[in-house]
C-alpha cells in the first residue's frame, strides 16, 4: 500500500513523502529544507530512495544538497531548469519508475510559474508543485499567462478523483479571493467553513481533489459564466476567452491582500 504524508517546512511549505508498506525507502518531493525531512525519516526508520523536483525555487530545492550527501538518491527534475543535484533530467511526456516503491509516474509539462516546471502523475495522485494550489494557483513568474492557463487546463482534465498534492498551505487565503470572484458559489462557502475548521485545529487542508478544485477554484472555472462576469466587471471590459479570463483573474489576485 502506498502512503503519502507531509513534512511541514518553513512557515507554509509541505514536503511530500511517498512510502510503500514493507520498504524502508521513501521518495521525497520538493525538499526545501533537509532538517525536518531527516528528522521525520529518523523517527520512522526510513531513508531517501528517490527525490522528485518540480521546479528550481529555493523553497523546493534548498534541502537537496544535504539529502544527496546523506543518502545518494537518484534525483529527477525538469531538464529546462538548472538545478544542481538533478541527475535524471526529464520533460513532459516522460515516465519514471521509482526504486523500491513499485510506482510509475508520468511527467506533465506545467510551465508558467517557472520556465520548466513539471508535475508527476500516477496512482491516482498528482504532485503539482506551485502550479495548482487548493483554491488557487501559483503566480506567473517566468512563463506566460497562456502557458499557465494551459498547465491548469491539463490538470483539470485529469480524472476528477485524482488527489492533487500542492506544496503550500495557502488554501484559506485562496478561498477568500475565490469568494470575491464567486460570492454565490455554495460549494465554495461550504469549503471555506471546512477549511477554517481544519486550520483552527492546525490540520493541513491539502491534498485536494481535481473534482473539488473544479467546483470551487476560480482558476479552473474560467469557462463558467459567473467567473467570466466577475473578471469582466473587474477589468471593465468584455473578455472573450477562458485564457483571457484566467489572465485577468491572475492579475487581480496578484494585487489581492495576502
Amino acid at each position: 500500500m502506498l502512503k503519502i504524508w507531509p513534512v511541514p517546512v518553513f512557515s507554509d511549505n509541505y514536503v511530500w513523502m511517498l512510502e510503500r508498506d514493507g520498504s524502508d525507502r521513501v521518495a521525497v518531493v520538493d525538499p526545501g529544507d533537509a532538517g525536518p525531512v531527516i528528522a521525520a525519516l529518523a523517527e520512522r526508520g526510513l531513508e531517501v530512495g528517490a527525490v522528485l523536483i518540480t521546479h528550481h525555487h529555493r523553497d523546493h530545492v534548498g534541502g537537496l544538497p544535504e539529502l544527496i550527501r546523506r543518502f545518494h538518491p537518484p534525483v529527477w527534475g525538469p531538464s529546462a531548469e538548472s538545478i544542481q543535484g538533478v541527475d535524471r533530467p526529464l520533460a513532459g511526456g516522460d515516465r519514471i519508475s521509482l526504486p523500491g516503491l513499485d510506482l510509475e509516474l508520468d511527467v506533465v509539462d506545467l510551465r508558467g510559474h517557472t520556465a520548466g516546471h513539471v508535475g508527476f502523475v500516477g496512482a491516482g495522485c498528482a504532485f503539482v508543485g506551485d502550479t495548482l494550489f487548493a483554491g488557487g494557483c501559483g503566480r506567473v513568474f517566468e512563463g506566460t499567462m497562456e502557458q499557465m492557463h494551459g498547465s491548469l487546463t491539463r490538470l483539470a482534465e485529469l480524472p476528477p478523483e485524482t488527489m492533487a498534492y500542492c506544496a503550500h498551505e495557502y488554501t484559506l487565503a485562496n478561498l477568500r479571493f475565490a469568494s470575491a470572484v464567486e460570492p454565490g458559489n455554495g460549494a465554495l462557502a461550504d469549503r471555506i467553513a471546512a477549511v477554517e475548521t481544519a486550520r483552527a485545529a492546525s490540520q493541513p487542508t491539502v491534498p485536494s481533489t481535481i473534482a473539488y478544485e473544479l467546483a470551487t477554484n476560480p482558476f479552473l472555472r474560467c469557462g463558467e459564466a459567473s467567473v467570466r462576469a466577475a473578471a469582466e466587471s473587474h477589468a471593465g471590459r468584455s473578455i472573450p476567452t477562458p485564457a483571457e479570463v484566467f489572465a485577468e483573474l491572475r492579475t487581480w489576485k496578484d494585487g489581492w491582500p495576502a
